[in-house]
């Protein structure tokens, strides 16, 4: 490795040329440790250890414990956290179960399949989450994304779809795939989720008002409105309207304080109010639901068989808990018996975007409410994948941590996953007994509840940050959310994603590379080049390219300082060697500083023409000495003919 001496002494000297080429955006650095080549055998037996050691450590004790997290807060679990837990599950089970129903419809499926999908995927998550905070079940974004990806088929397409989305997940945790989530950036997730959630309000307009809607984007879905504007329905509307109002005031509501800000000054009646306040705020969409229910219970009952209803309702919900059985993998349609793959073709690309969607939106929940905590991508991957799987044994469609639910289980004081457990049995109450009920809700309640729930998903806020932080960023935030609303949903956001990787891409294919002339203390000038990150195949030529753009321009020697670049590849390798053979038949001096070792055998695999190296100044100086010597003895031969 070079001393400090020779850096010191190069920038000492006076400069007589400086620029500056390519991105400096991105700097990549790749850790290779280097070491003696080993054998065959020798590498056999360094596999065969290392197997034996990764089996050791899956069935060791702390790995079963980070990965069956029950394990860590089960033994210390306290009265307290008993209490914290109950409270909080009855609360978040009180929203659940409005919300779940009115995501079922989102998706295109019967009320009944959002609570099939609310009570045994959130009991699984209990023991395997690692988050206290996330209550698995239906969401906004899943459930739009399931919707287009069914095109209509049913219930029994959606529970395989629950089914391939939990497999997927799971493979994907098994093979330590949670980095996949580090590759969407902020800006492309807030663009998706802004568009998705334009996409849904614009999705329960047709249910607001009563008409009959249809369509995946936006465009399509307001020529369907305008389509049908002249069959709206004033019953739903004057329903739904007003739903909305006494749904976003009692959102107000729950954000109201009285007295000083500080808990602990408070008295006992403002405290008592403000978390009443809360609470009202909290469950106002059973408030709501429940309200809506009872008056058209009692609207209804008044009436005799003949009268037709201004409004539109919910209709039978079938009692009792849903059978527990494997998802059918052949289906039988128009009398033709559905084949897997054929199946898989009508899914297209969404059965693997959809498992994507759904890690994303659960790890964004996990990291808001982390409290400085590290997120574990992989064991989330892991318990959704299960929670899906198990949610596909009871007639599910695919769920994930939603934001809503999330924001009130933190605030209502939830101490541990087991809260989740409470949901589930308040959930699978209201599967038991409060079925009957449900059939006087009216559907416009539902569309409420969504468009009241997804209209703060809106990401206006974060524009002026990037705008502020960096502008570029916003070209794949405003991408995404454009293709998202007015294409497929799922190519929208893999065009997004894609955009995202090309600019990674383009900053590690073009490198920084400064270029300076320098002189050393026995009087040779020569050029220095320094790109600041590794030599990999998309840099490799544009490196070449300018290293032999500037040699030629100045005909001297050049030096390369490799002290950035920790890591190359066969590419970068071919290219060093075309470059040493360009530079020795024109007779020009091309030498490596502060080449790592590892780099020197990737590059000695290749076998260059001349490949050499130095790691200080006196090796600088008797090298010069040398190429100058050899390149006047080449031009001897033509100055004695001249």
């Amino acid at each position: 490795m070079p001393d400090r001496d020779t850096n010191s002494s190069m920038n000492s000297h006076d400069d007589t040329y400086k620029c500056s080429l390519g991105s400096d955006d991105f700097i990549l650095v790749e850790e290779i440790v280097s070491g003696r080549k080993t054998s065959t055998v020798e590498t056999v037996q360094g596999i065969c250890f290392c197997v034996k050691q990764k089996l050791c450590r899956t069935v060791a004790m702390k790995n079963v414990r980070r990965r069956v997290p029950i394990l860590n807060w089960l033994p210390c679990y306290s009265v307290q956290d008993g209490l914290g837990d109950i409270m909080s599950g009855v609360t978040v089970g009180l929203t659940v179960i409005p919300q779940s129903m009115a995501y079922a419809g989102l998706a295109g499926l019967p009320p009944q399949y959002g609570l099939y999908g609310s009570f045994l995927g959130t009991f699984i998550y209990t023991f395997v989450g690692s988050c206290k905070d996330v209550p698995m079940g239906p969401t906004a974004i899943v459930s739009l994304m399931t919707y287009s990806t069914l095109h209509g088929y049913g219930p029994e397409y959606a529970t395989l779809l629950c089914f391939l989305t939990g497999v997927i997940q799971l493979a994907m945790g098994v093979c330590g795939l949670g980095i996949i989530i580090d590759f969407v950036s902020g800006p492309v997730s807030s663009g998706f989720t802004s568009a998705v959630a334009l996409l849904i309000i614009a999705s329960q307009i047709k249910d607001l008002i009563g008409v009959h809607g249809t369509g995946s984007s936006l465009w399509e879905m307001m020529c369907s409105l305008y389509r049908d504007i002249d069959t709206i329905s004033y019953g739903d509307t004057v329903i739904g309207v007003g739903c909305i109002v006494f749904l976003l005031v009692l959102r107000v509501i729950a954000e109201v304080r009285i007295g000083p800000a500080d808990p602990g000054q408070q008295s006992c009646v403002q405290k008592y109010t403000n978390k009443s306040f809360w609470l009202i705020g909290s469950i106002r969409n059973s408030i709501i639901v429940i309200s809506c229910t009872v008056m058209s219970y009692m609207f209804i009952s008044a009436q005799d068989e003949s009268f037709k209803l201004p409004y539109k309702i919910i209709g039978t919900i079938p009692a009792g808990l849903p059978e527990f059985r494997l998802p059918q993998f052949t289906m039988q349609r128009n009398n033709e018996t559905i084949g897997f793959f054929d199946i898989m073709s009508t899914m297209k690309s969404n059965v693997v975007v959809l498992p994507l969607i759904g890690l994303l939106e659960n790890i964004s929940i996990c990291k808001a409410f982390a409290n400085g905590k590290t997120v574990d991508a992989t064991q989330e991957l892991l318990a959704i994948g299960l929670c899906n799987i198990g949610n596909s044994f009871v007639q599910s469609f695919p769920g994930s941590g939603s934001f809503s639910r999330s924001a009130v289980n933190n605030a209502s004081g939830v101490r541990t996953p087991l809260g989740g457990l409470y949901t589930s049995i308040l959930v699978i109450v209201a599967l038991l007994f409060l079925t009957p009920y449900f059939y006087y809700i009216p559907k416009t309640c539902l569309a409420a509840v969504i468009i009241t729930a997804v209209v703060f998903m809106v990401e206006v806020r974060v524009v002026k940050p990037i705008y502020r932080s960096k502008k570029s960023d916003l070209i794949p935030g405003m991408f995404t959310f454009f293709a998202c609303l007015f294409l497929p949903l799922e190519i929208g956001v893999l065009f997004g994603i894609g955009l995202n990787l090309t600019s990674i891409l383009y900053h590690a294919a073009r490198p920084k590379i400064s270029i300076q002339e320098y002189k050393t203390r026995a009087g040779f000038k020569y050029l220095m080049l320094t790109p600041d990150r590794c030599l990999v195949f998309p840099s490799a030529d544009y490196v070449r390219n300018l290293v032999t753009k500037h040699s030629l321009k100045r005909d001297m020697p050049v030096v390369i300082d490799c002290s950035h670049v920790y890591g190359a590849d066969f590419t970068a390798a071919k290219v060093i060697e075309m470059l040493t053979k360009d530079f020795s038949d024109r007779g020009q001096a091309l030498f490596f500083y502060n080449l790592k070792p590892s780099v020197v055998d990737v590059f000695r695999g290749v076998k260059p023409k001349e490949l050499v190296f130095y790691y200080n100044k006196k090796e600088l100086d008797r090298l010069l000495q040398k190429s100058t010597e050899q390149r006047h003895t080449m031009l001897q031969p033509l100055l004695q003919k001249k």
